[in-house]
């Protein structure tokens, strides 16, 4: 008989999700046949599914959803979704539970959250032809009082720390260098994480929620460090999200880091928000991408429209290869898969080396029908 270990696992993930209207599964209306193919689903969840709690003070933009929600992302066979974002917490313990229990009502499991630090960090293991996969998830993107403790429920946190120098420091008002460095402790923590999951799984994935938002290719310097400290730990691939917008490519001892899969399947922000765009918070936002058109149809910048989905291929219990397929954002917040000559596929994958080169990387990629495959050797 064929060892089924050898048998291929296909592992499709994507970035942010966060449906809220009265249909949620129209948003994935163009791409849930595309999902059911593989073995294994996963998303980064960016809105509360509650109807409970009152946005805390320090939510710049505090999301909430219908909790019926949960049934459009098990509809389309995810099975893994991150709820460690900088939004997990925006309506306060209440909706933070219903949207843990939203998750696991529809058979999927939660991961970079729970009742304390110990439950947030817990990694899922899913087991798939005598391959076990474990997922881990943390934030980067904190405000005060959303990441777990010891006796307070959140996220799992992987805190950076900025220091601002001045170029020219006898120069009152001059321009800054910004550096940022990793959470100590933060960093121990997810390493520690990472190399219990490796004895119990044979690959680990692992999701962070970090970067900086809509500004284009750039990366901060504790991502990388992160990065690579996860992957000496043991980690096989890295998901990042937050930014809004696709971000370079890494490779680092023949692992992929994905800086950010961008936006997938989410509203517009002033779906979440009355009036958004009179708001001075959202203004501030606005200066960091000059693309933003509020009176547009796609009031995000256009770069937010470029999207992929990463296709990780395991066998023999590791991972294979690793390639994604672009994808495009319609007008109405809907993924579109896109294939080989389409225009719009030519400009994700474009964009991708473009902004993989713009940060000193050069990672190489090969075409494969309507794949592109990121070179690992």
């Amino acid at each position: 008989m064929p060892d089924s270990k050898n048998k291929e696992i296909v592992l499709y993930a994507v970035g942010d999700v966060g449906p809220n209207r009265k249909d949620p599964q129209s948003m994935f209306r163009h791409v849930s046949g595309f999902l059911k193919q593989g073995d294994i689903r996963f998303c980064q969840l960016e809105t509360n599914l509650s109807t409970r709690g009152t946005p805390l003070p320090q939510a710049r933009l505090p999301m909430r959803a219908h909790p019926n929600s949960a049934r459009a992302f098990s509809d389309c066979g995810f099975e893994v979704v991150s709820f460690a974002s900088n939004h997990c917490m925006d309506f306060g313990q209440e909706a933070f539970f219903d949207t843990i229990d939203a998750i696991k009502a529809n058979g999927m499991e939660p991961i970079g959250v729970g009742r304390n630090i110990l439950e947030a960090r817990c990694p899922a293991i899913l087991e798939r032809n005598g391959t076990r996969i474990a997922f881990l998830a943390y934030n980067s993107i904190l405000p005060f009082g959303y990441w777990a403790e010891n006796d307070r429920p959140g996220c799992a946190p992987m805190r950076a720390w900025t220091i601002y120098e001045q170029v020219e420091p006898d120069q009152p008002g001059s321009l800054c260098r910004t550096h940022t460095f990793p959470h100590t402790d933060d960093l121990e923590a997810m390493a520690d994480d990472i190399e219990k999951a490796k004895s119990n799984a044979d690959t680990v994935i692992l999701s962070i929620h970090w970067g900086i938002h809509f500004v284009p290719a750039q990366l901060a310097d504790y991502q990388r460090e992160t990065a690579r400290k996860a992957i000496d730990s043991g980690a096989d691939l890295i998901l990042g999200h937050h930014p809004h917008i696709l971000k370079g490519i890494e490779v680092y001892k023949g692992k992929a880091i994905f800086y950010s899969l961008g936006n997938f399947a989410i509203e517009q922000p002033a779906a979440f928000m009355q009036d958004l765009y009179k708001t001075a918070r959202h203004r501030e936002i606005e200066e960091l991408n000059p693309q933003w058109d509020e009176k547009s149809e796609y009031p995000l910048p256009p770069e937010t429209r470029k999207s992929l989905i990463i296709k990780c291929t395991i066998a023999r219990r590791c991972i294979q290869q690793i390639s994604f397929v672009p994808v495009y954002i319609g007008v109405g917040s809907e993924p579109e898969i896109l294939i080989s000559g389409d225009e719009r596929f030519e400009d994700v994958v474009r964009y991708i080396d473009k902004i993989t080169g713009n940060q000193g990387i050069h990672t190489r990629f090969a075409r494969e029908g309507d794949e592109v495959v990121v070179k690992t050797d």
